[in-house]
């Protein structure tokens, strides 16, 4: 019964959280906690004897911005650490909290697209002759992500993204041309 009442008492805003507590809160598994600490250097737990961490309020409200623009907005790990580069972590902390838009999604989608296509997506047996006596006649072309097949082509999932983002790329574009028509 004691288990009970210490459960149901809610902690203070400012209390520390346990990595537990936070992958509840953000619904995410512990292991992707951990993850984004390592590719992320802004978060930053408290780590006590035996490794234990403990959140602060900012890393959780740093950790949902995160969340917010890799699951909601679509981008890349590596799109998130230019962000947070370039913008800032309050930026990133501001667009979890829904009270900043990620300016340059758009943009930062059409750079993954268009890189993903250059590096990867065109397989070996359409490259011209050149670019394959570059690489040698039997080169194996390895895959930059898991949404590629072993022979460079993407899976249909991943086709499948890459077809929304590009018709939500298209939009945008019209909205934009509207836009401009509309004041001038």
């Amino acid at each position: 019964m004691l288990h009970t009442a210490i459960e149901t008492r809610a902690k203070s805003p400012q209390a520390f959280r346990t990595i537990s507590e936070v992958a509840a809160e953000l619904d995410v598994p512990q292991h992707v906690l951990r993850f984004w600490e390592g590719r992320f250097t802004q978060v930053k737990p408290v780590k006590r004897a035996g490794g234990r961490r403990y959140y602060r309020p900012e890393d959780v409200a740093l950790l949902r911005g995160i969340q917010t623009l890799l699951y909601e907005e679509g981008m890349t790990i590596k799109g998130v650490q230019k962000v947070l580069r370039e913008r800032g972590g309050r930026y990133v902390v501001a667009v979890g909290r829904g009270q900043a838009a990620p300016h340059g999604r758009a943009a930062e989608r059409a750079a993954d697209f268009e890189a993903l296509t250059i590096a990867r997506v065109i397989p070996a047996a359409r490259t011209p002759a050149v670019g394959r006596k570059a690489r040698g006649a039997g080169a194996k072309v390895t895959p930059a992500c898991d949404g590629l097949l072993s022979d460079g082509r993407l899976s249909e999932e991943h086709r499948a993204r890459l077809e929304i983002r590009l018709i939500e790329l298209q939009d945008l574009k019209s909205r934009l041309q509207e836009a401009r028509a509309s004041a001038a």
